[in-house]
């Protein structure tokens, strides 16, 4: 299918990219115990066409809590004010029993496109 994986890497500036990773990738665990592509080309976030998005908590408007650090409210700010522009799409992976009510949303929070769970 010719599919492109990347994974996110964690910069020593708070700051997200991401590496693609291939059968030639190494891989190194980061300062939060997290495995990461050592080697590989880097894609701009506007160039990729789905993202997993990390969730602790969601609720029906696509509202999350992600693990606190805002790299992905930061890295995907570009889509803050976006009105047809949906690309990349992001998607949040969560079990039903992470979700709530309502999650009161920042001004600076980036909405899911979608939330898949084991019942979706």
């Amino acid at each position: 299918m010719k599919k492109r994986v990347f994974a996110p890497i964690i910069e020593k500036n708070s700051s997200m990219r991401f590496r693609e990773i291939t059968a030639a990738t190494t891989l190194q665990t980061n300062n939060f115990g997290l495995t990461e592509p050592e080697n590989g080309i880097f894609a701009h976030p506007r160039t990729l066409d789905v993202v997993i998005a990390p969730v602790v908590a969601f609720d029906s408007q696509n509202h999350r809590i992600g693990m606190g650090g805002g790299y992905f409210d930061r890295t995907f700010a570009f889509l803050q004010h976006r009105k047809t522009y949906f690309h990349p799409k992001l998607i949040g992976v969560a079990f039903d029993c992470q979700k709530v009510n309502e999650i009161p949303a920042n001004p600076w929070d980036i909405r899911l496109f979608s939330v898949i769970t084991e019942s979706s």
